[in-house]
């Protein structure tokens, strides 16, 4: 006997899903993606301004300190973001005491770790070799708070399919950020150099600097909180301690996968003034040069996290219609084919986005088309980790991500003192390449997905072979790279259409044997 669904809550129909299930994700990731590249593309302007501003080694205090922010990001959530998806879909407890459970748990972590920060942020200063700035560790402690509150409202959002909100909200919190950050750093600044007593200038301290980028980020993060007020009213009076308990027993390896992840993401740029060679000043400049040229994977990573936004309620809400697998094999494929068309479009035409980083940070763009491939990997074993999610073993799952971290730690002590940050790129496209190959073995016994490997593997082939004969039209042969670029892109869109086409206008997943 089906139970009703609870008031307030949508239930999906029976055999709804079954109907169109790309196009039901396609829309959901398209206005995730959206609302993404666009707040992103904003806040993508601020990094010609920062680095066409500050020098090097002031831009990679900013890197270095986000950096820790990644990894405090993770723990803060506690893993509740995917606990909280995979309980509302059981029916033991009702979805508003889930989501209570889960709010009011992680507004309390929050605050406690706020309050831990604000006695000691001299001392951490210190640590981190700023003690100059402490403010910038307790700025950065109030960023992080806001948004793991936040983040429980946004996958209630996100649970309910209310795409539109989460995306304008996000908007306004970018637009927030960025039209801040160009309010201190190029209004007050430039009104401080020509009249510090004017009534701009005076809004500038340059004892701050590159402070006012967390200044600014933190004003929209609050800002952000405001806009969902109703949906954290709604969720403070349910809590349920037995809840509680089984959503951390499931949801704390997902710190450990999710930190394991940002090791994997984000240790180089956290550790590349401790481990390159050069005195403090020059690995300060080299950590610069190398967190702006890892922006230029900024659309790969804009199309993972849109497609993470929307894909991860959809594997859960479909894992129960009959052609789930086959269907996800499908998602991966069209998933990849994206990935190495954002591949070829930043790689291609690199003489282009070159131009979004001031001139002194350019001698990195050849670790480019390696964090590029590096993010496609880490965007197919994404796809790949359903497998541990929707059989509970969340545990193996944190086992592989650890595995991962190993990897990339190993890799960075023993390549970054002989090649530098070019040693942490390759770090990258090695640790998720590892993840992707075991990932995939474990889930062919745990959750078997027919997943066509060969064409998996030619698409992404296929795109490093269109990069290295661009660059031959270019070197050898004297081509313009825009005319270069532009024939191996059509030649890519040709074999899509060609070997693709045809699925692509399928409503469901093909059938399988």
């Amino acid at each position: 006997m089906r139970t009703s669904a609870p008031l307030g809550v949508t239930r999906i129909r029976p055999g709804s899903l079954a109907l169109n299930p790309l196009k039901r994700l396609a829309s959901q990731t398209a206005i995730y993606g959206l609302s993404s590249v666009f707040g992103r593309l904003l806040n993508y302007l601020l990094v010609p301004l920062l680095t066409y501003t500050f020098a090097p080694a002031e831009y990679g205090v900013v890197a270095e300190l986000y950096a820790y922010m990644g990894f405090f990001a993770v723990v803060l959530l506690f893993g509740l973001e995917t606990g909280y998806f995979r309980f509302r879909s059981r029916e033991e407890w009702p979805p508003a005491t889930v989501y209570g459970t889960v709010l009011r748990f992680l507004a309390i972590a929050n605050g406690a770790f706020l309050v831990l920060v604000l006695f000691y942020q001299g001392p951490l200063a210190d640590l981190l070799r700023h003690p100059e700035n402490p403010e910038y560790i307790w700025w950065c402690a109030a960023i992080l708070a806001l948004d793991s509150v936040g983040a429980a409202a946004f996958a209630r959002l996100r649970a309910e399919e209310r795409a539109a909100r989460f995306a304008t909200i996000k908007l306004l919190e970018i637009a927030a950020n960025v039209g801040l950050t160009l309010f201190f750093v190029y209004l007050c600044r430039h009104a401080w150099l020509a009249d510090p007593e004017s009534l701009l200038g005076s809004l500038w301290d340059p004892r701050i600097g590159v402070g006012y980028v967390f200044i600014a980020n933190l004003t929209a993060s609050l800002m952000k909180l405001l806009l969902l007020v109703p949906q954290l009213r709604g969720g403070l009076g349910q809590f349920d301690p037995a809840l509680l308990r089984a959503l951390l027993r499931y949801s704390l390896p997902m710190v450990i996968i999710g930190f394991a992840g940002i090791t994997n993401e984000m240790l180089d740029r956290a550790a590349l003034k401790y481990l390159l060679p050069y005195d403090p000043e020059t690995n300060m400049a080299q950590l610069g040069i190398y967190s702006a040229c890892y922006k230029l994977s900024v659309l790969m990573a804009l199309f993972i996290q849109a497609f993470r936004y929307a894909g991860e309620p959809f594997f859960f809400s479909y894992a129960k219609e009959r052609d789930a697998r086959a269907t996800y094999a499908l998602v991966l494929n069209w998933f990849v084919i994206g990935c190495v068309f954002l591949f070829l479009l930043v790689t291609l035409y690199l003489d282009l986005f070159q131009y979004f980083v001031g001139a002194a940070y350019r001698e990195g763009l050849h670790v480019v088309p390696v964090l590029l491939l590096a993010s496609a990997l880490l965007g197919v074993y994404v796809n790949l980790s359903i497998w541990y999610k929707l059989t509970d073993r969340t545990l193996l799952g944190a086992g592989v991500a650890l595995i991962g971290s190993a990897i990339t730690v190993a890799l960075l002590l023993w390549s970054v003192p002989r090649w530098g940050y070019e040693g942490a790129a390759w770090a990258h496209l090695a640790c998720y390449g590892s993840m992707v190959a075991i990932s995939y073995l474990l889930g062919r016994h745990y959750y078997p997905v027919p997943y066509e490997v060969g064409r998996v593997l030619g698409y992404l082939v296929f795109g490093v072979a269109l990069y290295l004969g661009s660059r031959v039209l270019v070197v050898q042969l004297g081509w313009s790279a825009p005319l270069a670029g532009t024939l191996c892109m059509a030649v890519y869109l040709a074999a899509v259409v060609l070997l693709d086409g045809r699925r692509l206008l399928r409503r469901t997943a093909p059938a399988t044997s």
